[in-house]
């Protein structure tokens, strides 16, 4: 049974799995540029995703793209539920929903209406054949789970759970605004002013909640902005690097690099649908 593992590196890759992990609330966020699904057959859920709250229920499956600092805050019960991750170029390749798929990378957690009872099945074979290391049974997990994706995405009335800004903790809060804000030259003076706390305080409470100072969320938020503006735009480097918030090219690329392994050009190239 897996656990969220706190000494990982960022961006460090899952690769292409299905298995079942042990619910517990993660010290700090965990990032990996996988699109993720989590099903749970009992019990819940509950994500800081992006600045927002959203829960997954039983019988209901969850998705959304792990380059945008996600964190299990909350969960009901103790019994395992699923996770795939599907390698990013995977998933554009997949002939979902354009609507979807920008949905997913622009940070929002879309969570099923309507239960299939096939789903707890499906993800223990799927589990089950990947496990084995038997290539064929591979192709058929990834087919299947595919398949599933264009299920999921043909619900119109998919959604997140989100709670309004207004019913956050202080510091949901401060994550929420810089979620909505990264993009802009942000103080810790003005992102304090913005929930009416002091600026020291807000900085305590920030990284004793979520284990890593107002400095890194921001640029967690541009970086992933960044890889998203990369694989669905034709935009400069220097657009992208922009766009998302930094201030200069080289700060950008000296970030992109520490965090991901690559240029953004490489990631680019490695990400793309061709």
């Amino acid at each position: 049974m897996k656990q969220f593992d706190t000494t990982r590196p960022e961006f460090a890759p899952y690769g292409f799995t299905c298995e079942r992990w042990t619910p517990v609330a993660m010290p700090r966020a965990d990032r990996h540029s996988e699109i993720e699904v989590n099903f749970l057959a009992s019990g819940s859920l509950t994500y800081l995703v992006g600045g927002h709250r959203d829960t997954i229920h039983a019988g209901q499956m969850g998705l959304f793209w792990a380059a945008v600092p996600h964190q299990i805050v909350e969960f009901d019960g103790d019994d395992p539920y699923f996770v795939v991750t599907l390698p990013l170029n995977e998933f554009m390749r997949s002939g979902i929903d354009a609507d979807i798929v920008n949905r997913t990378l622009q940070g929002e957690v879309l969570i099923s209406s309507v239960q299939d009872e096939r789903d707890s099945a499906s993800f223990q074979r799927w589990e089950s054949d990947l496990a084995s290391q038997d290539p064929a049974l591979a192709r058929a997990a990834q087919l299947e789970i595919q398949a599933r994706l264009l299920r999921f995405a043909h619900d119109k009335s998919i959604g997140g759970t989100g709670e309004p800004m207004e019913d956050l903790s202080s510091a949901d809060q401060l994550a929420c605004y810089i979620a909505r804000h990264f993009h802009q030259t942000l103080t810790s003076e003005a992102i304090a002013k913005a929930v009416d706390l002091h600026p020291n305080y807000a900085m305590t409470l920030f990284r004793k909640t979520f284990g890593i100072s107002i400095t890194s969320f921001i640029t967690q938020h541009r970086l992933s902005e960044a890889q998203r503006l990369l694989v669905t735009t034709n935009r400069s480097v220097l657009d992208v690097s922009l766009a998302s918030g930094f201030q200069s090219l080289s700060r950008f690329n000296e970030v992109f690099r520490k965090a991901c392994g690559c240029s953004p050009r490489k990631f680019r190239a490695n990400h793309r649908v061709t």
